[in-house]
């Protein structure tokens, strides 16, 4: 036993040597990486060289390699130009649903991981949209769709109204706390603070524990907890995030109604990001307005044998009765069966607008 843990020992000091030596080199090509960034702006040339990327790429598929796989090495090198690429550009600014503590930040920051993101709260959505389209944000995340309350109408109306793309998208399973500044007993609350909408998916806990309680609703869950700090004998709904921004406690959590409470997020750009393996594409059309013309879009995707995933539509602001629809499906607009879909489809509407192919979590 004691000359295995010996054995041991000196492997994994090699081991530590070895990660010395990795750690140093990284810092060195680090180094010549920024140097490259001062020369790509002395000559105005663009930071994301994907062609020089796909080359890296390339070199390490024909490395004869024998203790590693090279779909490893590729995917460690995908993580070092992704830091790599952040030393050579500004950190970007993500916009989001604010304020702070909100489920919109929650989903945001899940899906922008990276370290060099900014995330900047927007008030509403149309904020969010004019943050992006006017290139302050790289990209916005909004919410779309509710599980329990359906779709969100401005959300969808500013899909059509602007040029921007959807690049990405998040569900987030929506769990509501009741969270206070002390440990009170619930038949001392004299209030509960919310948003009008959590407010109402958590009926039957308010009504069961909290009867006496005066109702106050506010504009955000994140406002509802700050609030907690000034109003004496009072609880609000919110998420985890905001009681650790405010310093304040989870009373009780999942007090929601019903548990199957998702809200979908979309990302939305100028440019996609970049995906090996798009699964979901996403349009919106309109047709004529006789019999028929909906059935004939929906044809194509039964002959290609494309899966549907969401149909919805939404009334024109342009002409009464006239109607828009978004549509989901499964595969990418790179996909020639996608392409040929997209092209029919493009015969037998009024108005089509590819929204994106994106990955989703």
């Amino acid at each position: 036993m004691i000359i295995l843990s010996k054995e041991l020992d000196e492997l994994r000091k090699k081991i530590d040597i070895i990660d010395q030596d990795i750690c140093k080199l990284l810092d060195q090509r680090a180094k010549i990486v920024k140097e490259i960034a001062i020369v790509k702006k002395e000559h105005n040339i663009p930071i994301i060289d994907q062609a020089r990327e796909k080359n890296i790429y390339n070199k390490i598929s024909k490395m004869k390699l024998e203790n590693i796989s090279q779909e490893a090495v590729k995917s460690i090198y995908k993580e070092i130009i992704s830091a790599n690429r952040a030393l050579q550009q500004p950190k970007s600014i993500i916009a989001y649903l604010g304020p702070e503590g909100t489920f919109s930040e929650y989903a945001t920051k899940k899906f922008f991981t990276r370290n060099d993101h900014e995330f900047y709260p927007c008030k509403t959505i149309s904020s969010i949209f004019r943050q992006v389209q006017n290139n302050n944000a790289e990209y916005g995340v909004i919410p779309v769709e509710n599980s329990m309350e359906g779709p969100v109408s401005q959300s969808l109306d500013l899909l059509i109204e602007t040029p921007l793309k959807v690049c990405g998208e998040i569900i987030e399973r929506i769990t509501h706390n009741l969270i206070g500044q002390f440990n009170y007993n619930l038949n001392e609350i004299q209030y509960v603070i919310s948003h009008p909408q959590p407010l109402g998916q958590c009926r039957s806990f308010i009504e069961d524990h909290l009867s006496q309680a005066k109702i106050l609703e506010v504009k955000s869950t994140a406002t509802a907890v700050k609030m907690l700090s000034e109003v004496p004998y009072s609880v609000a709904i919110g998420t985890s995030t905001a009681a650790d921004l405010y310093n304040m406690q989870i009373l009780y959590s999942g007090i929601e109604d019903n548990p199957n409470n998702y809200t979908r997020f979309l990302i939305i750009g100028n440019k996609s990001i970049d995906s090996d393996n798009p699964k979901k594409t996403s349009i919106i059309f309109s047709v004529k307005h006789e019999p028929g013309a909906l059935v004939n879009v929906l044809k194509v995707f039964e002959e290609k044998k494309i899966n549907l995933l969401k149909l919805e539509s939404r009334p024109s602001r342009k002409n009464p009765w006239e109607y828009y629809f978004f549509t989901d499906f499964n595969g990418s607009e790179t996909d020639a069966i996608v392409q040929n879909a997209l092209n029919e489809i493009k015969k037998k509407t009024l108005f089509l607008k590819i929204l994106g192919s994106y990955s989703y979590h």
